[in-house]
């Protein structure tokens, strides 16, 4: 009967958080933003475009993460879904810079694929103007057959740098994103958020930051925490999910109190996005989620919203 209830509960809550983001007028923007921005990653939740936004807005998240899915709207569908977004209050945080970029010449690694990944980088600025989305995700791509480690690397950071001089143009940052190649991505080039920073590093400019994903730095490098200190000054995202599995935190191996508490004590302003499969009904699992990592930053002196 609790469960019953509590299922209606919810329910009658997210009937009434539709029927307020509806009416809410839309000139209201985006709330301020605090030191620390909850967000998700739209692709991680189920349902329809509108569903997944009002999961986000409906478990008091601040921002949500795209993929590609602008990628196919109309001029009225651009402006249909900014209306939906800041009638609930949510402010898109990123858009991707290389469609499909394990099945298009387009890696970073590769001087070969330059025209095309810069080509890329500046369709998804267009988006992110036209979004006002602040930030673009790049990847570096597979590892490239021919090409030695250094070869590629070299690759990489002239790349970020010539994708940098564009993006600042624009007054957007481009974010360079690690990822395992151990379970998720067999081949990927930089698997190391230390690697990522020293990119970093070289690019020297502000408008060209780290999205430091904290499931895979575990799955490929183990213990996070001490990468984190060290690129904290470089990181303008943090993604979250569990391992192994890619779930709520709690529910694998990885020690999220002192990762949290350790992302707080650095100092960091910035977005932390859940990038991670729910288990169960998505919405509760973000507000627990988002609750548990709010309380964990600001008992370590950050202030996170």
């Amino acid at each position: 009967m609790i469960a019953v209830l509590c299922s209606r509960s919810m329910q009658a809550r997210r009937e009434f958080l539709k029927g307020v983001a509806g009416a809410m007028a839309l000139q209201i923007g985006p709330p301020k933003q605090a030191k620390v921005i909850s967000s998700v990653m739209l692709w991680a939740l189920k349902g329809t475009f509108e569903e997944k936004v009002s999961a986000a807005a409906e478990a008091g998240l601040q921002a949500v993460e795209l993929v590609d899915e602008q990628v196919t709207w109309s001029d009225a569908e651009v402006t249909k879904y900014k209306r939906l977004l800041e009638s609930y209050r949510l402010r898109p945080d990123t858009v991707v810079g290389q469609r499909e970029w394990t099945k298009r010449p387009v890696t970073m690694v590769n001087p070969a694929h330059r025209e095309g990944f810069l080509l890329d980088v500046k369709t998804a600025i267009q988006w992110a103007k036209k979004l006002d989305v602040p930030q673009v995700i790049l990847l570096s791509g597979n590892e490239q057959p021919g090409l030695s480690r250094e070869q590629q690397y070299e690759s990489l950071v002239e790349g970020a740098k010539q994708a940098t001089e564009l993006a600042a143009a624009a007054d957007v940052t481009l974010i360079l994103e690690n990822l395992n190649s151990k379970v998720d991505h067999k081949g990927y080039f930089l698997t190391s958020a230390r690697e990522a920073l020293r990119v970093a590093k070289e690019v020297d400019n502000p408008h060209f930051r780290l999205l430091f994903d904290i499931y895979h730095e575990y799955v490929q490098n183990g213990d996070p925490i001490p990468a984190i200190k060290e690129a904290e000054p470089y990181t303008a995202v943090y993604h979250v999910a569990d391992a192994p599995g890619r779930h709520d935190p709690g529910t694998g191996a990885m020690k999220w109190p002192d990762i949290y508490k350790a992302i707080g004590k650095s100092g960091y302003a910035g977005y932390l996005t859940f990038e991670y499969l729910p288990v169960g009904d998505q919405v509760a699992s973000l507000i627990k989620a988002v609750t548990e990592m709010r309380k964990d930053l600001n008992s370590a002196g950050a202030a996170a919203s």
